[in-house]
């Protein structure tokens, strides 16, 4: 793991491959790390030539963290979102796509495929309209394009979101805490065995768990607004993916985003919910291949009018 300077902060990252191959950035979602991506798939990644870039967003893991802004009150800005008021926010998702694309530059790479989950699909679709001379492709998986009108999270979902451990609450019941949202979160056809969970748990909790970040990212997500307009400026190659049982950000979110960029490609997973089971990658990343090799592109275009 290293870090360098982007877009005025330190960003974590980590490369795996071949340098002189394509390169791969993969954005993860709220409050989680670099490490929170499957080493299957990253592997997987790379021994199909693509040379991965994964790193730590602002405000989570090693990466800089903008304590001066101070915690936000999440209920309350729930509220607000929910009757409409105004929402200010310490950045926005827009800025967390300039530190993406500024770590790019950084890293002397001039343009990648991008894939990102959950809130790192949103910033994957502001990288990929923004700035389509360094977005070869875009993958948005368990994502949303956040028009309202869209279904929010199941009631289980939002409170397991929102309420965090009690305080004061031990090592060992913040691991329960956790494993218990992601088990309400998770794919409910593709459990993850219970030893794997809670082994996943502790290596964030000692690498850098940041609940106070999480907290601000969240408050970004909903200040940025919808991406409608946004979402049809996307020229770039795109696929959706979503689990049909995801319970934080329904499918319909996914099946939307996909309508709104022009051209893309989506694929629905049953049984998957809102997370990336050991069971689904060999299926994720045969996806991702197809996507990103053109392949789907040349289906198409095959297909019968």
């Amino acid at each position: 793991m290293a870090t360098i300077m982007a877009n005025g902060l330190n960003l974590a990252y980590e490369t795996h491959g071949k340098p002189t191959d394509p390169c791969v950035l993969l954005v993860m979602g709220l409050g989680m790390q670099l490490i929170a991506w499957p080493e299957d798939f990253v592997e997987g990644l790379v021994e199909q030539g693509f040379h991965v870039v994964c790193f730590d967003n602002r405000d989570a893991g090693l990466s800089s963290k903008m304590t001066q802004a101070g915690k936000p009150h999440l209920p309350l800005a729930y509220l607000k979102n929910l009757v409409g008021w105004p929402l200010k926010s310490a950045y926005t998702l827009d800025d967390m796509a300039q530190d993406a694309l500024a770590l790019l530059a950084a890293l002397r790479i001039e343009a990648a495929h991008v894939i990102g989950v959950s809130m790192g699909g949103m910033i994957a679709q502001v990288m990929a309209a923004r700035a389509p001379e360094q977005v070869l492709s875009l993958t948005s998986i368990m994502s949303t394009s956040s028009r309202r009108g869209l279904p929010g999270p199941t009631r289980a979902a939002r409170l397991a979101l929102l309420q965090g451990p009690k305080r004061k609450a031990s090592r060992e019941e913040v691991m329960d805490h956790m494993a218990a949202t992601m088990r309400v979160i998770g794919s409910p056809s593709y459990p993850i065995a219970e030893k794997i969970l809670r082994r996943r748990i502790a290596a964030a909790l000692e690498r850098g768990s940041y609940p106070e970040g999480m907290a601000r990212q969240m408050v970004a997500i909903v200040a940025s607004g919808e991406r409608t307009e946004l979402l049809k400026s996307i020229c770039c190659p795109s696929l959706v993916i979503h689990g049909a049982a995801d319970p934080l950000i329904p499918v319909a979110c996914g099946i939307d985003t996909a309508a709104l960029i022009p051209g893309a490609r989506l694929e629905v997973i049953e049984g998957m919910g809102h997370d990336l089971p050991p069971q689904l990658i060999e299926r994720l990343l045969a996806l991702i291949d197809m996507h990103l090799q053109g392949k789907m592109a040349e289906q198409l275009r095959s297909q019968p009018a």
